[in-house]
């Protein structure tokens, strides 16, 4: 399968801002071919960037601006095999066991021992999906950056995050791994970056989309974290910015996969 995909942001700083993306596709040994662009200029300047490396193939790039300065970002891959499906350490299931800022699993175990009591393994994540996609509605704006899985639930509303870290919640509640992609989806509608969950039974990470807005097989990992604090594509770590435009496109070169909610789908 080939994906291509596509950022383009435009944002002002301020003076003496440091900036950090996430938007670069995650490197991994299983695919055929990749290649990709990724320009950031400044008043038309090129503007030097460094890259990091991240959890999970995830990629950090960084730049610091001394002035303020008008921003623009263009990203752009064409990615084709399927990824590797990485190895879990016991240091990261215990990680992705734990409450988190935007998950906060002990707060939801009465609520998961409740709705999830006697489910195990790929049962539980299946009906984890399927509850999570019949309780909530999919408004765009609806939420705010600070709400975590117990506001989502409280207001039964939410975007992709809220989705996501809702599910990821009630699993660790249930004592499974479970993480936040951040991904590119083929398919998305309204177009936009995408997270979804991922949690770790019979030996592997398999992805779980309760907003079931696009198809699985076809996302492209970005980066993974314990929420959105760890995966948020545009950030600032000094300084401030306003991000004024904002552009996603992905597509799959032939035909979009068609999506099965009752399949284990390992993230590629």
């Amino acid at each position: 399968m080939e994906r291509t995909v596509a950022a383009r942001m435009v944002f002002k700083t301020v003076a003496d801002t440091k900036a950090a993306l996430a938007v670069a596709v995650a490197r991994n040994s299983g695919y055929t071919s990749f290649s990709e662009s990724l320009t950031v200029t400044a008043g038309g300047r090129p503007v030097p960037v460094r890259e990091l490396t991240d959890h999970h193939g995830g990629r950090i790039h960084y730049m610091e601006f001394a002035e303020p300065s008008e921003v623009v970002v263009d990203y752009s891959a064409t990615v084709a095999g399927r990824a590797v499906p990485e190895d879990a350490t016991l240091a990261e299931l215990i990680r992705y066991v734990r409450p988190s800022r935007y998950a906060e699993s002990d707060r939801l175990l009465p609520t998961a021992y409740a709705e999830f009591g006697g489910l195990h393994g790929e049962e539980l994540l299946h009906a984890v999906r399927s509850w999570v996609y019949g309780e909530l509605r999919y408004i765009s704006g609806s939420s705010r950056g600070t709400d975590g899985a117990v506001e989502t639930l409280l207001h039964r509303r939410g975007v992709c995050r809220d989705f996501a870290h809702l599910a990821i919640a009630l699993l660790r509640s249930k004592d499974i791994p479970a993480r936040l992609a951040a991904v590119y989806a083929p398919g998305l509608s309204p177009m936009d970056f995408h997270a979804v969950a991922e949690a770790h039974v019979n030996g592997a990470w398999h992805v779980i989309d309760p907003t079931g807005l696009a198809p699985r097989e076809s996302m492209l990992r970005i980066t993974a974290g314990r929420d959105s604090s760890d995966t948020a594509f545009l950030s600032t770590v000094g300084g401030s910015l306003t991000l004024n435009e904002l552009r996603v496109t992905a597509v799959v070169n032939g035909v979009l996969p068609v999506e099965d909610p009752a399949g284990l789908v390992v993230l590629s």
